[in-house]
């Protein structure tokens, strides 16, 4: 255990580095390893979550047949067209076959890669053992990889990391392009957290102070290059100080560009695009990049959510695909994205039937994106249900969860990270098979788990998504449990009144 008793020199130290990690970005500063480059003998998995609850109904719409009838009776204002100008762009399989589904016609850039047989959907993923509205609680069961317990002291990726790492070393093995460290990196002191490279510096004080410049003096330093001295010790302040530093050198020799490429694709100006930018160079520099994560938020659409044209859906959904779609584009012409796996993952979905404020609430199931040269694409996985209200009425009207979200992120453990320690990374989850999304060998899964951090889950939690018939059961018991109340109180009225 580091020392943390501070005399009166490390508390000067520490007065430097609280300057210093403010000028860099604030408390929310998180540090990596050494300042090396190792190349990334796995897949680097980037982690795209739609903060806000995203309206995947919308995205992946059903085209065609009896689903068709039901989307358009449960949406007269906001459907997506199926034919006309414009309309929903057809998935096809491979050979052609027509799926009955189609994306928003704001979604080119993964119609292409779909075609391309790289952007794969698992239909009715989400949370399976766990019923919440709560964007809070469910986007930290995902995140923590703990649905039901919100008390990890680690995030998923870090309990990832922490199981695969023994004899292998990473520059920069987790990094959230965001400006404090994510709930999936939690607990870890390997993971970088950085809005863009370009804020990660020294930049506090006049100029000439800041580093050493050409014509200074000789013998003159700057605040950059006097940081690395003032770390000798093994407080906990000098340790910490000590990894800020190497984080910011490491990041300095890697030629960040802060502006957007025009080559070989255009890229998009927004921020979102910006951020994956930064992902795409982190992944070239070689810097041994394991673990990515970005958000976009802004899918928390209850009230005039739109459908097409310039509308706020249609515009978020263009955000998007453009991005994904440049950076794909940017990393497969050079055979990076052979071995990245995108996940596009929301804390839930948005209910079938819209509302009265030309918006939707809070659902359950959603689909999940995959997209990277490891995806076996141009398919669709998953059980659908469909939206017949027959079928949808045992999930009060929601769409279901088919498909737990643990599934498919075991699978590309297993097939891509080559790390089968699913107890410790995903404690109270069994009974894994794969769905042959990703290419790889299968490994025989881990459930007993390692570490303490794995035994953080005794039992499931006792509000599993509801079985078909429990909604009518419990209207059926309400309504008699009401019917008793209002004949007790009225018994009572009539007894306090002398009339009984």
């Amino acid at each position: 255990m580091n020392d943390i008793h501070l005399d009166r020199r490390e508390f000067l130290k520490g007065c430097g580095a609280a300057a210093a990690v403010g000028a860099v970005g604030g408390p929310s500063l998180l540090f990596s390893q050494e300042a090396y480059a190792a190349a990334n003998p796995f897949d680097t998995v980037v982690m795209v979550f739609l903060r806000g609850g995203f309206d995947g109904l919308n995205l992946v719409t059903p085209v065609s047949g009896n689903d068709r009838s039901f989307y358009e009776e449960a949406r007269p204002t906001l459907r997506i067209p199926a034919t006309g100008d414009p309309a929903a762009l057809p998935l096809t399989l491979a050979a052609g076959t027509a799926t009955g589904f189609g994306l928003h016609p704001s979604a080119v850039g993964l119609r292409d890669i779909w075609d391309a047989g790289k952007l794969a959907i698992v239909q009715c993923c989400g949370i399976q053992n766990v019923v919440t509205r709560s964007h809070f609680d469910a986007q930290a069961y995902l995140d923590l990889g703990t649905p039901g317990n919100l008390n990890a002291s680690t995030g998923w990726m870090t309990r990832a990391w922490q199981t695969q790492s023994a004899g292998t070393s990473s520059a920069m093995p987790l990094l959230a392009v965001a400006s404090r460290q994510p709930s999936n990196m939690r607990g870890s002191t390997q993971s970088l957290s950085m809005p863009s490279p370009g804020d990660f510096a020294l930049t506090s004080g006049a100029p000439q102070w800041q580093a050493y410049r050409s014509g200074m003096p000789v013998g003159t330093k700057g605040v950059t290059e006097t940081m690395a001295s003032l770390w000798a010790g093994q407080s906990g302040v000098e340790v910490a100080g000590q990894r800020a530093d190497a984080s910011m050198r490491l990041i300095a020799q890697q030629g960040y560009t802060s502006t957007l490429p025009t080559t070989p694709v255009a890229w998009p100006t927004t921020t979102f695009a910006r951020q994956l930018w930064t992902v795409a160079q982190s992944i070239r520099f070689n810097l041994g990049l394991r673990y990515a994560a970005i958000d976009l938020g802004g899918w928390d659409t209850h009230e005039n959510q739109g459908t097409t044209g310039t509308s706020f859906y249609s515009n978020k959904i263009t955000e998007l695909s453009q991005a994904l779609t440049a950076f794909y584009n940017e990393l497969n012409p050079t055979g990076e994205m052979s071995r990245v796996t995108v996940i596009v993952q929301s804390e839930f979905g948005r209910r079938v039937r819209q509302n009265g404020s030309g918006g939707t609430d809070h659902g359950y199931g959603s689909p999940l994106l995959v997209m990277g040269g490891p995806v076996n694409g141009r398919r669709l996985y998953g059980q659908w249900l469909g939206l017949d209200p027959a079928v949808l009425a045992p999930y009060f009207g929601d769409i279901p969860v088919t498909t737990d979200f643990r599934r498919v992120f075991s699978e590309l453990m297993i097939r891509r990270m080559a790390n089968n320690k699913l107890g410790d990374i995903f404690p109270g989850y069994t009974g894994y098979t794969p769905m042959g999304i990703f290419q790889g060998t299968d490994l025989v899964p881990q459930y007993i788990a390692s570490t303490s951090q794995g035994q953080i889950i005794a039992n499931l939690p006792a509000n599993p998504q509801p079985v078909y018939g429990e909604s009518l059961r419990e209207t059926s018991r309400a309504l008699r449990a009401r019917a008793r109340d209002d004949r007790n109180w009225i018994r009572r009225l009539l007894a306090a009144l002398g009339l009984s």
